[in-house]
């Protein structure tokens, strides 16, 4: 077949516009649009204006920055170097930008100027999505991955072995010193670099030992970042966050889809303390709660199923099986009476109240001695014969049976089976399309406002293929008017106006 001829010196005679570089439905331009309807108020909560200053060099505009960053986040470039590189050679990066340039410092400033204010976008990308009627808010799902923070394994310590790291830092600065003080000559340069670094590393030491002193639950501290904890996931046990998010799934024609309705970064190694207030943040966010709230086991516990039952919120959750727990004869085979505040086992023997066991928060109830020892069941029931049979029944105990129950039920057994096709989905997105398997920032402040950034950035990819759904069903090319219809007309977050870019 014929070949295509291949010059690398043509020019054009009609030099292409901007508008050609990227298709119609490129998601630069969703991106832009987004950036471009925000209202007044987030630009001035942020602290910018957009008219800029009337002295001094000309400034970049802070939407085609904004811009930049959060198209990166979408596609998986989070560093300020990299989108430097971007907007040098990447098209998508250059029309966002109006084919300008701006430096890694520059993307640098900004960001880590207006990232805090920048967490307000996650919120206004759920609010469009709900009032545009995108989320299914019937179910959601909690679920919570380990990410790696920027921090060195090899730099976690303990009590002891930082005090033996204080210890050997001395010694290397009193050798310093001494080496520095001898002769008439000056010492070399490197030495006194060398001793800049080593009183440095005390000075890391000293603060790391006080923060690990006054939190009594850490047991090992990171000197790169302090806030890390060691977590334990797939990768192995590595110094990082633990990410909570609330999932719903979208309304979309094209496939299946999802948002994240709330995100949270939290230092606790498991994630039972975080389930109420994730719940709370989603209603925060969307302003209702759902009709079903599903987790898994590790989110488990009699209060978490206490507070919820106070509330009225329908959860989905297993509970973790109990050693014997299908044996004929454990304790939620034993009725209660509460009348008399006393259990009735299978075979009709009553076990009363006979104590409180104060350090375990428990009741406990026995049997009579003598007739447990007549019993056919003696033996599988109980083997004790100084006491019979006796239970420990914890201050949730109703709580926990009720739900037991109800998670047996085909309902209960449906809705968790839509669990993995939640929560699963979005952090394997997370990880891989948007490179978030490891934090860039240190300490959980700025790691907070980075995860809430990589949640917006997952919403906007979520909204972009609805504003592309609308595009090729309504055949409309008008970019503007596609935003119009789609966002400004059915949302007052989103107001009309020019777009720039």
């Amino acid at each position: 077949m014929p070949l295509r001829p291949s010059n690398r010196e043509q020019v054009w005679l009609l030099p292409p516009t901007l508008d050609e570089l990227i298709p119609e439905d490129h998601p630069a331009r969703f991106v832009a649009a987004f950036v471009d309807t925000l209202e007044q108020s987030f630009w001035s909560d942020m602290g910018i204006g957009l008219r800029g200053d009337t002295m001094g060099a000309p400034a970049y505009h802070p939407r085609a920055l904004l811009s930049v960053w959060l198209y990166g986040f979408m596609i998986g470039t989070r560093s300020s170097r990299k989108l430097e590189a971007a907007c040098r050679d990447q098209l998508s990066y250059l029309w966002l930008t109006g084919w300008q340039h701006p430096d890694h410092n520059t993307l640098w400033r900004f960001y880590q100027e207006h990232r805090e204010a920048m967490k307000s976008l996650f919120k206004q990308t759920v609010l469009t999505a709900v009032k545009i009627g995108l989320v299914d808010l019937a179910v959601q799902a909690v679920d919570g991955t380990k990410i790696a923070g920027n921090a060195a394994k090899d730099r976690s310590y303990d009590a002891k072995r930082l005090q033996q790291l204080l210890e050997r830092t001395e010694v290397a600065i009193a050798n310093l010193e001494e080496q520095n003080e001898k002769g008439n000559d000056p010492p070399p340069a490197h030495l006194r670099q060398q001793l800049i670094h080593k009183q440095k590393l005390k000075d890391e030491v000293k603060a790391a030992m006080g923060q690990l002193a006054a939190e009594e639950s850490s047991k090992n501290i990171n000197l790169t970042d302090g806030d890390t904890k060691l977590m334990k996931g797939r990768q192995g046990i590595v110094p990082g966050y633990n990410l909570q998010a609330v999932v719903s799934p979208v309304k979309a024609t094209e496939g299946t889809g999802h948002l994240i309705i709330a995100a949270e970064v939290v230092q606790d190694q498991n994630d039972m303390a975080q389930l109420a207030p994730m719940l709370k943040q989603s209603e925060e966010t969307t302003g209702e709660r759902p009709d079903i709230f599903i987790a898994d086991a590790g989110y488990c516990s009699g209060s978490n199923l206490q507070a919820f039952a106070e509330i009225g919120q329908v959860i989905a959750m297993p509970i973790s099986q109990q050693p014997g727990q299908k044996q004929p004869y454990h304790k939620d085979n034993f009725s209660y009476d509460m009348n008399t505040d006393s259990y009735i086992c299978p075979c009709g023997q009553i076990l009363r109240i006979t104590g409180l066991k104060r350090k375990r928060n428990k009741r406990l109830y026995l049997a009579s001695k003598a007739i447990c020892e007549k019993c056919s069941a003696f033996g599988v029931c109980t083997k004790d014969r100084r006491q019979g049979r006796a239970l420990e029944i914890g201050p949730h105990e109703s709580v926990l049976q009720r739900h037991r129950e109800w998670m047996e039920t085909e309902e209960a057994k449906s809705v968790m089976r839509r669990r993995k096709e939640l929560s699963e989905p979005v952090f394997g997105i997370l990880k891989e399309q948007q490179a978030a398997r490891k934090f860039l920032l240190r300490g959980l402040s700025n790691v907070k406002a980075e995860a809430k950034l990589l949640a917006t950035a997952f919403n906007l990819r979520t909204l972009y293929r609805k504003w592309r759904e609308d595009i090729n069903y309504k055949g409309c090319t008008a970019i503007v008017d596609i935003i119009r219809t789609s966002f400004v007309t059915k949302t007052n977050l989103l107001a009309p106006s020019l777009l720039k870019y």
